[in-house]
């Protein structure tokens, strides 16, 4: 006897599309029979990690036979020592993913709404509707948050508030005004969950800091993620800062063990190593100016950026440019997803790799004229 077990599940699961990863590089070789594939549609560090979180992964190998400090006790007390808020505050998660899902799953009910931006990260709708809840989407402003508009939409029902800065897949930014402004008018029982997965690319005083707002508003929420510009994507580990009360909610839905040995001592050791980091933003730099540069030259138009992508306006359906480049062994980022059918997403590589990616393209585009 067979059974319908979509219908089995929760309703806000049954009608939920999977979160949709970029195109691993050993698929597209078993695909295509591919060698030298060049990656540049998930974001990561084309630097790699930290040399400091490697040689302390290596040292911390033979101890893997025991379970992870649950607590995260040393990781919590290097970003305590860095950032300068209690231990109490800090939430870890399996990617800063993990702790988006936290937070919508501690505070959500059906029925309840949380609002977030036209071409936001597509993580906020999904966590939302698997917790039943009501997405509330406010249009953007030339591809960025309207914060006006988002404050106008909450409501007695409002629950979460979600903002990325910078956000992805677009790149845009929330100014410091705009966001001093905003979190003054949201109402006290509102949460606001400011996503800074890129904040680390950014130059100092470019971007607000959301950690500079969190003594003031209880109400917030600061996620920030080490697989970015901390190149430790494989390893999935995040954190979130927020008030001790709500950072008590969540560990009471938080999974035992969710960050594991070597993403806890890897990351303790990536945060201390400054010289990696700034060797990191310093490549970003070079490179996106690089790629804006010679995109423009080629007569594309690009969203202006602060993370390490730049998205691209194609004027036209961008699939067929994506695929012609995975046949040429180039990994880009197709965001129609996010209702952006013209543009792709290119992450910032190595000289190299933005060369190689910015030849494949021309050639591309020449054969569609």
């Amino acid at each position: 006897m067979s059974c319908d077990f979509i219908s089995l599940a929760a309703p806000g699961v049954q009608d939920l599309h999977p979160y949709q990863p970029g195109k691993p590089p050993e698929e597209l070789e078993r695909e295509l029979g591919l060698k030298n594939v060049v990656k540049l549609a998930s974001n990561e560090n084309p630097l790699g990690p930290s040399p400091k979180a490697i040689t302390a992964i290596k040292e911390y190998l033979n101890k893997i036979s025991f379970y992870p400090d649950s607590g995260g006790y040393r990781l919590k007390e290097a970003l305590s020592d860095k950032f300068g808020f209690s231990p109490d505050q800090i939430t870890l998660g399996n990617g800063s993913n993990d702790v988006l899902d936290l937070v919508a799953r501690a505070y959500l009910r059906p029925g309840d709404e949380v609002v977030f931006s036209e071409y936001a990260f597509v993580v906020y709708s999904i966590v939302t509707q698997a917790c039943g809840a009501k997405a509330v989407v406010t249009p953007s402003r030339e591809w960025g948050h309207d914060l006006e508009a988002m404050l106008a939409a909450i409501t007695s029902r409002t629950r979460i508030v979600f903002i990325a800065n910078p956000n992805n897949p677009t790149g845009t930014w929330v100014a410091q005004e705009q966001l001093t402004a905003f979190l003054a008018q949201v109402p006290s029982g509102t949460l606001v969950v400011l996503d800074e997965a890129y904040i680390e690319y950014t130059r100092k005083g470019e971007l607000p800091d959301g950690l500079d707002f969190l003594e003031k508003y209880p109400n917030l929420i600061v996620t920030r993620t080490f697989s970015k510009a901390y190149g430790l994507a494989g390893l999935r580990v995040g954190y979130s800062v927020s008030d001790i009360q709500v950072a008590n909610v969540l560990s009471r839905v938080r999974q035992p063990f969710n960050v594991n040995s070597l993403a806890l001592i890897a990351a303790e050791n990536a945060l201390g190593d400054d010289e990696h980091i700034a060797k990191t933003i310093q490549t970003n730099n070079a490179g996106r100016l690089f790629l804006e540069n010679d995109l423009h030259g080629l007569g594309l138009s690009t969203i202006p950026s602060v993370g390490n992508f730049i998205t691209v306006d194609f004027k036209r359906d961008a699939i067929p440019v994506y695929q012609a480049m995975l046949e040429q062994g180039v990994i880009v980022r197709p965001v129609a997803n996010y209702g952006m059918p013209h543009h792709l997403r290119i992450s910032i590589g190595t000289r190299s790799e933005n060369e190689r990616c910015l030849s494949v393209l021309q050639k591309v585009i020449n054969n569609f004229e």
